[in-house]
């Protein structure tokens, strides 16, 4: 039997840059991997955690089913090409990648491609260094009053515009899910595709590659373009179709293009590789010192946190994402340990749950608590790992419905968070705590079915639940202590004296379910419970 590594093993399948590996160095065993070698790269998944890669490695439903320890797989780049998300969202396995890393070195690139192909810089440069000096032969063209359309307005799109604004050109773009105020905002006027292609002196494409954008310029649509345009596409390859676009140009519709990208890459062969006016570089839009420090940073930052078990903002396959406010993301432990301390209470999984968050908390979009609770929810019930991605599905399989409640204020707490659920029998249990902040920062416990307490939610906490008279408190000591069982702290909470009481202890060590079971007789308590609010 092979034991698992001491360390988490992060898999680094590509070049990664060195202040990224600096990140993952300290606190997890980093292992280098030809990614491109098959048989290599599922040998060594084995028992990895993560694994890092850029373009060339292709993480497939194969290669995620040879890694039963994998947590994150992690792209240092924008696009997804080659990764699986869906067969990783299975697993429960999160994808990351670094959607903002390379954005201006894209934008730029479109733009050097652009003024390449308008004064002819590539061909000029090679006929010169071969010898010749032909200047009237490379004669271009200026952008100022040209018009220069932009197809996609997301994120590099709008950098590419605001940079083409500065040559004085006219800009209109197609993207059919940009707000026209925002357009405007731009300077940018929206068109139908067919009335860009119409208009367009040249046009630059910003878009991913989707079932619906691969093929979008093909030869119907350079057909109707306006007479000379130059194309460019340092997005996504397959987006233009590469033989309509050398039929094109071989026609004299179109007047040249910039291609940095192609269908099948890596591309040495191509029937635009022919033509003087076509300046083609091998993927370059992110081969910038500064993306490549940017993404490699930011995915190693996204695996180490991942790891931890923290929420990772840049994951793609978890329902919820985008940047936690700084005043909910200290209440995102506090949720998830809700979310375990309530299955251990309730004893079962609830048929529905309510995430309730109260307090100036809840001015703020706090639907991740709700997220970080369902993930707690099922940590000690599934035999799979529990993670952001798989915990909604987890709970959709199984029929539990998890709502979201805010409620903007809190009678007794700055910010206060509650699981309440109603058991398949209709009984109803909840647990609330909250986040102290300050120089003794920390998660409580203030609330069990009713039952007011404030306890840390930390380490191994036992419940029970029993007739409040004397001597209890002493005879469960007794057992656990002959046990070897070291009590750090204790609360009980009684509803009225003789009545209904809760006991909670934390203890330092893991309590064997037989131990369990003899306090609760011994007692005479109605329910006994434990749950470990340690970590993973």
């Amino acid at each position: 039997m092979t034991l698992p590594p001491e360390r988490p093993v992060v898999l680094i399948a590509e070049e990664l840059a060195p202040s990224a590996l600096e990140v993952l160095a300290d606190d997890y065993e980093v292992r280098h991997i030809d990614g491109t070698d098959r048989p290599a790269l599922l040998k060594s998944l084995a028992d990895a955690s993560a694994i890092i890669v850029r373009s060339a490695t292709q993480v497939d439903a194969e290669a995620v089913a040879a890694a039963p320890r994998l947590k994150v797989v992690a792209r240092a780049g924008v696009g997804l090409d080659n990764v699986d998300v869906p067969a990783a969202t299975a697993r429960g396995v999160m994808v990351v990648n670094a959607p903002t890393s390379n954005i201006v070195s894209a934008a730029e690139q479109a733009v050097a491609l652009l003024l390449a192909v308008a004064r002819n810089t590539a061909a000029a440069s090679a006929a010169l260094k071969a010898g010749e000096w032909k200047r009237s032969k490379y004669t271009g063209v200026e952008l100022s009053g040209k018009v220069v359309g932009v197809v996609g307005l997301g994120r590099i799109g709008v950098l590419f515009a605001q940079r083409m604004a500065a040559f004085g050109v006219r800009l209109v773009a197609y993207d059919p899910y940009i707000q026209p105020a925002r357009a405007a905002a731009l300077g940018v006027r929206l068109l139908g595709l067919d009335e860009l292609l119409r208009e367009s002196d040249f046009i630059s494409i910003h878009l991913p590659k989707t079932p619906e954008t691969v093929g979008l310029i093909g030869a119907r649509e350079l057909g109707i373009v306006k007479p000379g345009v130059r194309i460019i596409n340092a997005a996504r390859g397959g987006l233009v179709d590469e033989q309509a676009l050398a039929d094109a140009i071989a026609d004299g519709r179109v007047a040249g293009a910039g291609i940095d990208v192609f269908a099948k890459e890596p591309c040495v062969a191509s029937p635009l590789f022919v033509f003087d006016n076509v300046v083609a570089t091998p993927h370059l839009g992110a081969s910038t010192v500064e993306a490549q420090d940017k993404a490699g940073l930011a995915v190693a930052r996204s695996v180490k946190l991942a790891l931890d078990g923290e929420f990772v903002p840049d994951a793609v396959n978890v329902q919820v994402g985008g940047v936690v406010a700084e005043e909910v993301r200290p209440l995102l432990p506090l949720a998830e340990k809700l979310g375990r301390a309530f299955t251990a209470v309730a004893g079962g999984i609830a048929s529905a749950v309510t995430v309730e968050v109260h307090g100036e908390v809840a001015h703020h979009d706090v639907s991740v608590l709700k997220l970080a609770a369902t993930k707690g929810l099922f940590s000690s019930v599934v035999a799979e790992q529990v993670t952001y991605v798989n915990a909604p599905h987890l709970a959709a399989d199984r029929g539990v419905e998890v709502a979201l409640a805010v409620f903007t204020e809190s009678a007794d707490q700055t910010n206060l968070v509650t699981v309440r659920g109603v058991l398949p029998d209709g009984r109803v249990a909840s647990v609330s705590g909250t986040y102290v902040a300050g120089p003794r920062e920390a998660l409580k416990l203030t609330e069990i079915d009713g039952f007011s307490l404030e306890l840390a939610a930390e380490g191994v906490l036992l419940f029970f639940r029993y007739a409040d008279r004397p001597g209890v408190v002493g005879l469960v000591g007794s057992i656990l202590g002959t046990a070897g069982v070291n009590i750090a702290a204790m609360q009980v909470a009684r509803r009225e004296a003789g009545g209904e009481a809760l006991m909670t202890l934390t203890v330092d060590q893991s309590v064997h379910a037989d131990l369990l079971n003899e306090a609760q007789q011994a007692i005479g308590a109605t329910a006994a419970s434990t749950v470990d609010l340690s970590g993973e």
